[in-house]
């Protein structure tokens, strides 16, 4: 059976750090470049489809999003949602705009226990995957690398995929394969935020 939280529910947006709230429980952020698929997988992490919502326009939004959720086991959590990144479309000042968010965010909150950054399995690593694993690293804040949309792969190039992108970025790990449509990896994601 796969796992699933036991709760989950929308706490706050905020645009800049006056409206995020008060540091009372662990975080888990999810990072990627928009259209990678956080959005489902937090939904499927979390069991709620539609608790965290995809933009129309990829890139556009600019809010971190909180949501209190309580795991398969153990105490409440917060998952954090950033801002999606490089994407085209997005004019560079607006992509500017956001990183001080997020980097106030991650360096000036002590209950940051994890970020989780989320690729797409069919493209691999990019630039700015490199920049922020080099970045989370260079501010001590750990880091795990998920796989999205294996399942749009072909089963023998999954390894594959895990194994270059191990090797590319320099992980202790092999990424997770994660996919939303067939539930691949919720559990052992969960098994990961479950240990923080």
């Amino acid at each position: 059976m796969t796992l699933r939280a036991r709760s989950a529910e929308f706490v706050i947006s905020a645009s800049s750090p006056s409206g995020f709230p008060k540091p009372t429980l662990p975080e888990i952020a999810f990072a990627g470049r928009s259209n990678v698929g956080k959005s489902s997988l937090l939904n499927a992490l979390t069991g709620r489809q539609g608790l965290a919502r995809t933009s129309a326009t990829p890139g556009r939004t600019r809010l971190l999003n909180w949501f209190r959720v309580t795991p398969p086991r153990g105490g409440e959590l917060h998952f954090v949602d950033l801002p999606g990144y490089g994407y085209a479309k997005v004019p560079r000042e607006m992509r500017d705009s956001w990183r001080p968010l997020v980097e106030s965010f991650v360096t000036g909150r002590d209950t940051v226990k994890l970020v989780i950054v989320i690729i797409d399995a069919r493209r691999g690593p990019e630039r700015e995957e490199h920049e922020l694993l080099e970045w989370l690293d260079d501010v001590d804040r750990r880091a795990l690398v998920v796989l999205t949309k294996i399942d749009k792969l072909p089963k023998s190039k999954r390894v594959p995929a895990a194994t270059a992108s191990r090797r590319e970025l320099s992980l202790p790990h092999e990424p997770i394969l994660f996919s939303a449509e067939s539930g691949e990896g919720i559990d052992e994601l969960w098994r990961v935020i479950t240990k923080v």
